[in-house]
């Protein structure tokens, strides 16, 4: 990126507080700093017209919510009092302390939020793009193409279904095995499984990062006899001729090709930061934003935060991360302004719904390291075995929370936690 002359930096755009991204973590951020302090000055800077709540889209994929009742307008979920960017971000001048927007203007700012999501690179998968929606091939992780998925999965009444999982880190790591496990369910409802062969090719090593959780998930990995596979990864896909290619790392380390055939596709693609973070001077070595894992500010820039699915912490890439997180960097941000004493730290806490069939969900809460972190008490709701308590979360409180709580600054069981010493150690 260029720098700025003092002449453009002179005539930048100015604000207290400048938040990069208006997802789930942004627009949280933005409203736990205004119910802290209203009088702040923020900029939200975000190209989209609409806001997505991209939890959502596996329940479409299952025919259980409506796609339309995932999206709201960006101009009517933004808080008042922010200003928002309808703009592009093309890169960072962190000495400067200015966001150089796409087509040419900039943005100074007292404090910088970095939170813009990640990137699914659809195009890492010899010919992905070109079938996506059609022959067969579909993916979850497109609001446009949820709904595809139902329509397969509804028309399948016999042959192979697959369902891929690429390289980690993804955003939520569960998501690729919903989509197998909720199809599953309807096939066994609708007397076709026995017809339909699902398998499941996983990159990684394991079912599940969490080992408390792998048990209920594998009962039904073998309730609806999916063939398994690790080490499986996705390189090409041929839609016409619906054939899918894999290489398989085998224990000795070395690759081989596999080719399936296939019916339906279930794509989850691979995901890295956005280009404009993978350049810039806030990337780590692998592209993600680098900072403090419990205080979430830069490691190398004291005025920049980030948090979401750009930064390069350990936890699950998931809406409830950015829940806990939004909270923490806006009294970190407060207190890096002066206005506040006591700097706040994230735990590593990520939550996973895994939808294992219809009406029964496996509540996969964690933390840092992997330690089960539930919300509720066991003899109320033991998130190790497959509840319908845990359904009624995620089908009816979750999107209302989403919406009329975490968007809003209403920071229920999630209200930041002081800083301990050691958990910088």
């Amino acid at each position: 990126m260029p720098a700025l002359s003092p002449a453009d930096s002179s005539r930048a755009d100015h604000h207290k507080v400048v938040i990069v991204g208006a997802g789930a973590a942004g627009i949280a951020t933005a409203s736990s700093l205004i119910a802290r302090d209203p009088s702040l000055d923020i900029a939200l800077i975000d190209p989209a017209d609409v806001h997505y709540y991209q939890p959502g889209w596996t329940m479409v994929g299952a025919g259980v919510f409506k796609a339309p009742s995932t999206a709201q307008t960006m101009a009517a979920t933004l808080p008042r009092g922010v200003r928002w960017i309808k703009a592009r971000v093309e890169g960072f001048d962190p000495q400067g302390q200015l966001v150089v927007l796409e087509d040419g203007r900039a943005v100074s700012y007292e404090q910088l939020v970095v939170c813009p999501g990640l990137k699914l690179d659809w195009n890492a998968i010899e010919g992905l793009s070109e079938t996506l929606g059609r022959n067969g091939v579909t993916s979850n992780y497109r609001y446009d193409l949820a709904p595809y998925t139902w329509q397969l999965v509804q028309n399948l009444k016999q042959g192979r279904a697959l369902f891929t999982q690429p390289p980690m880190p993804i955003k939520c790591a569960g998501a690729p095995q919903k989509a197998l496990y909720l199809s599953c369910d309807h096939w066994l409802r609708n007397g076709h499984l026995g017809n339909v062969r699902a398998s499941f090719f996983n990159a990684g090593a394991v079912l599940f990062g969490v080992p408390d959780y792998v048990p209920a998930l594998m009962s039904y990995i073998d309730k609806y006899g999916v063939d398994l596979n690790y080490q499986h990864r996705l390189t090409a896909v041929d839609g016409p001729n619906k054939r899918a290619t894999f290489i398989r790392t085998l224990p000795d380390g070395s690759t081989e090709t596999r080719v399936e055939a296939f019916d339906m596709l279930h794509v989850v693609p691979p995901q890295v930061a956005p280009d404009f973070i993978r350049q810039s001077p806030l990337a780590d070595a692998a592209g993600w934003v680098d900072v403090d894992p419990h205080t979430l500010r830069h490691r190398q820039f004291g005025n920049v935060h980030a948090l979401g699915d750009v930064a390069n912490t350990s936890n699950a890439k998931t809406a409830a991360a950015a829940r806990k997180q939004a909270p923490v960097v806006a009294n970190n941000v407060l207190v890096a302004l002066g206005r506040l004493s006591t700097l706040a730290q994230y735990d590593g806490y990520g939550s996973c719904p895994l939808t294992v069939e219809r009406g029964k969900i496996v509540l996969a809460e964690f933390t840092y390291g992997g330690k089960v972190a539930p919300s509720f008490p066991r003899w109320l709701l033991d998130g190790r075995k497959p509840t319908r308590l845990a359904w009624l979360l995620k089908a009816q409180i979750l999107p209302p929370l989403y919406w009329k709580a975490m968007l809003k600054g209403r920071e229920w069981l999630a209200r930041p936690q002081p800083l301990v010493v050691e958990a910088q150690q």
